[in-house]
């Protein structure tokens, strides 16, 4: 089973919110998952970045893999380099 850490949009129409979720990499974008790690809220300036750090790393070390978009807001956040 291949895992991924990624985004599941939660945001009206016009107004995107996002969850970042552990999930199977076979479940659609904003289906089943397995864990919610976090939130990113686009909308507001800066944008809002809430990712638990503990359990990022420990998926990180399990071989989940991130999205493009997932891995620059770890960056951000300063949870990978």
């Amino acid at each position: 089973m291949a895992v991924k850490i990624r985004l599941k949009r939660i945001g009206a129409k016009k107004a995107p919110f996002y969850r970042v979720v552990v999930a199977d990499s076979r479940s659609p974008r904003d289906g089943k998952f397995i864990e919610e790690i976090g939130y990113y809220n686009p909308i507001t300036e800066p944008s809002q970045i809430k990712i638990d750090a503990e359990k990022a790393k420990k998926w990180l070390e399990t071989g989940a893999q991130p999205s493009d978009t997932v891995k620059s807001l770890l960056k951000k956040t300063g949870i990978i380099e």
